[in-house]
């Protein structure tokens, strides 16, 4: 995979910002995932820069969760973020990371901290009736955190169960 395909950006970077996104495009070009789903937002007057990549079930066409650092001279704050706006949560998830330093080894912790993620399991859990799904939640395989959830009332059996384990089990990644 060609490193110009990670994190593509159209704007203006300063010098420390290009070195930054230079660096981790390198490294991004090894990852184990295609770079569709990934893009540098130069800053802004509301935002520092923003390197982000979504990750998703192919198969269904669904983000899963978008993922991305932000970079503030020498600061690299990463996190779960709102998938439209691109700020960080209010309260850090168990994803958050923090680092501090110059651009290579900021783009160097960026790059541990992303590739961690998408090394990750993830599967999707679903539970039929009458053989439609009627509900579906993606988790980290490793800790079982959940990533989306899904549930149609409509397919749902008339009665009140909890649904217990899922029919099917599926490994996304």
């Amino acid at each position: 995979m060609a490193a110009d395909e990670w994190f593509e950006y159209h704007g203006d970077l300063g010098e420390d910002e290009r070195r930054f996104v230079e660096a981790l495009r390198v490294r991004a070009a090894g990852w184990p995932a295609k770079p569709i789903d990934s893009q540098v937002d130069p800053p802004s007057p509301d935002l520092p820069l923003v390197a982000w990549l979504d990750l998703s079930d192919p198969a269904e066409r669904l983000v899963l969760l978008t993922v991305g650092v932000h970079l503030d001279g020498r600061t690299l704050r990463g996190d779960e973020l709102h998938n439209q706006l691109l700020t960080l949560p209010d309260v850090p998830t168990s994803l958050a990371f923090a680092a501090t330093g110059g651009p290579s080894e900021l783009a160097a912790s960026a790059a541990d901290w992303f590739e961690a993620i998408l090394r990750r399991p993830v599967v999707r859990c679903e539970w039929t009736h009458r053989r439609q799904v009627y509900a579906c939640t993606y988790l980290f395989a490793d800790t079982g955190d959940r990533l989306v959830i899904m549930h149609n009332r409509k397919l749902a059996p008339s009665r009140r169960r909890k649904r217990g384990k899922p029919d099917t089990v599926t490994r996304i990644r």
